[in-house]
């Protein structure tokens, strides 16, 4: 019972919720390997650090001796996820799921063991699907049962359209713990619902219903709203060490307890120390330090990490800028570019507006130099760095 509770102590770190925690209990007593499900719909090319949470936690389930199956919803993925969602979400096509399942397959094991992952993809039995599977498959659930989910529910009492094909996106997420025969599903609380989907399908085909692992949803820069690439709150796991570094330490001191928590590998003691060490007068960002530290070496290995963090001190903190910059060449007329029209040429800001408002935020430098004046012109044939906030740099040289 000792390796029970042990295994329990590290499958509950950092969860929100299992169940039932006593079905996982009777699993665990049976000391085979069980089959651990985690569905991914490819509707992005990049894996952000907000999915590895779920990663990590299936990292964890590797070492304690069991099978994880990384699901590719190649075919949920043409439907779209409607979970948080308050209108449909436009289709993807074929050539744009498979594109992006390509790119989840390299990244993917940047985190777990490839020797102990079962790659999968739900077009196997999806495809297979016929018509009269979809109408048995939509006949073992009510409209009244799919509105309790909390979404459907907020759209429809809000007008809001809900198309009948997502209706079919929670009974696919389960129809897939059925053909993968999963003792565990693992998900973010906003998954929830789909979960449960999974559980009472299993039930009706008289497969042992899986357990329920919910973990909760990452905070992004911004420490409020979940992290999301369509926000650009993210740090995608694929970024340069030296922008996942800088990412790192933006956050705020709250923000970064809560990641100790979800994304690093270090033991809960180890957490609980360094705080204390906090509470005693250590500077937080020393503790920021670590954690960038751990996070780049996990994507880019460590001596790229302790690179990462000399050059982050050497730039922000002794006012150097970043050797490998990239460079620009603008065409500008005769008498050369505006200042907010540079930064958005070079890339460092989305809109001219954007760019007059960093201007007036103080957020932009030429050669080091602050520069608040949004008419400032940059005279032909002449070569500048531009920096806009503390890690966008750029050699511009006007033409």
């Amino acid at each position: 019972m000792a390796i029970i509770d042990e295994a329990l102590s590290i499958i509950r770190r950092g969860t929100e919720e299992i169940l039932l925690e006593e079905e996982l209990i009777a699993k665990l007593k049976e000391e085979r390997p069980l089959r651990v499900k985690a569905g991914f719909d490819p509707t992005a090319p990049d894996l952000h650090l907000g999915h590895t949470v779920l990663l990590n936690k299936m990292r964890q389930l590797q070492e304690l001796g069991h099978e994880v199956m990384f699901l590719i919803g190649d075919f949920t993925g043409m439907i779209g996820d409607p979970s948080g969602k308050n209108e449909t979400r436009p289709p993807l096509t074929r050539e744009q799921v498979q594109e992006n399942a390509l790119t989840y397959q390299k990244q993917v094991f940047k985190v777990l063991d490839p020797n102990k992952t079962k790659i999968m993809f739900n077009s196997a039995w999806g495809n297979k699907l016929s018509a009269v599977d979809l109408i048995k498959l939509a006949a073992t659930h009510t409209v009244a049962r799919m509105l309790e989910r909390d979404d459907f529910h907020k759209r429809f009492t809000s007008e809001q359209p809900i198309a009948i094909h997502e209706f079919l996106y929670p009974l696919l997420q389960g129809y897939d713990s059925v053909a993968m025969q999963a003792d565990i599903e693992l998900g973010g609380t906003d998954q929830k619902f789909n979960l449960l989907m999974g559980r009472e399908l299993q039930k009706q085909t008289g497969q042992r219903p899986q357990v329920i692992i919910t973990l909760p949803l990452l905070p992004g820069l911004d420490g409020v709203k979940k992290m999301s690439k369509s926000l650009g709150n993210y740090i995608g796991i694929n970024e340069a060490a030296d922008q996942i570094f800088g990412k790192v330490m933006s956050i705020s001191d709250e923000t970064m307890w809560l990641w100790f928590e979800l994304v690093s590998f270090r033991t809960i003691e180890e957490i609980k120390k360094l705080r204390d060490e906090v509470n005693g007068g250590m500077n937080p960002r020393d503790v920021k330090f670590l954690l960038g530290e751990e996070l780049v070496a996990r994507f880019h290995g460590t001596e790229t990490a302790k690179q990462a963090r000399e050059n982050f001190i050497a730039q922000f903190q002794k006012g150097q800028v970043p050797e490998d910059m990239p460079e620009v060449a603008l065409h500008a007329g005769e008498s050369g570019m505006q200042i907010a029209n540079v930064i958005k040429a070079a890339g460092l800001s989305e809109s001219t507006s954007e760019a007059i408002r960093l201007l007036q935020q103080g957020a932009v430098r030429i050669n080091g130099e602050r520069i608040l004046d949004r008419n400032l012109l940059i005279e032909t044939k002449k070569t500048i760095i531009l920096q806009v906030g503390k890690r966008r740099f750029a050699k511009v040289t006007l033409e």
